[in-house]
């Protein structure tokens, strides 16, 4: 049984859904993509180097993936980020052998943290037309 000053504490710690949430860990706030570079590598496929900003706190809150949008909303691509950047701010990483579709002629990238899942800035950015050609956003 719970005494009320367990109860407060429950709250506190913020437990919800199932998930514990640890309140010095959430403060981080969500994953933004703050800069994309397209390259067009072939007729088909593209190479994408993002940017994520987020106040990674360690292994139990940072940013863990970005992912390439079509305009449909299917994932075209995404590059897994397998551990904290915490010192690392903002931080860049790459991913080659992007498969777009012909006719798409822009997509949107997105990022992921570990305790808000995907909701931060997004950029939308036009797609190379030409192989060899860079589009840069914002």
């Amino acid at each position: 049984m719970m005494n009320s000053k367990s109860i407060v504490l429950w709250a506190f710690f913020g437990f919800c859904g199932g998930v514990f949430v640890d309140p010095a860990s959430s403060h981080a706030g969500e994953a933004d993509v703050v800069g994309v570079e397209a390259r067009k590598t072939s007729d088909a496929t593209y190479r994408f180097s993002v940017t994520v900003a987020h106040a990674d706190t360690g292994w139990d809150h940072y940013a863990d993936a970005w992912q390439v949008i079509g305009p449909d909303g299917v994932v075209l691509g995404e590059r897994i980020l397998a551990h904290p950047h915490v010192n690392e701010q903002p931080f860049t990483r790459s991913l080659s052998g992007v498969a777009i579709p012909n006719g798409i002629t822009s997509v949107i990238v997105r990022a992921r943290d570990l305790v808000h899942g995907f909701g931060g800035q997004e950029i939308a950015i036009n797609l190379p037309e030409q192989v060899g050609e860079v589009t840069t956003a914002p």
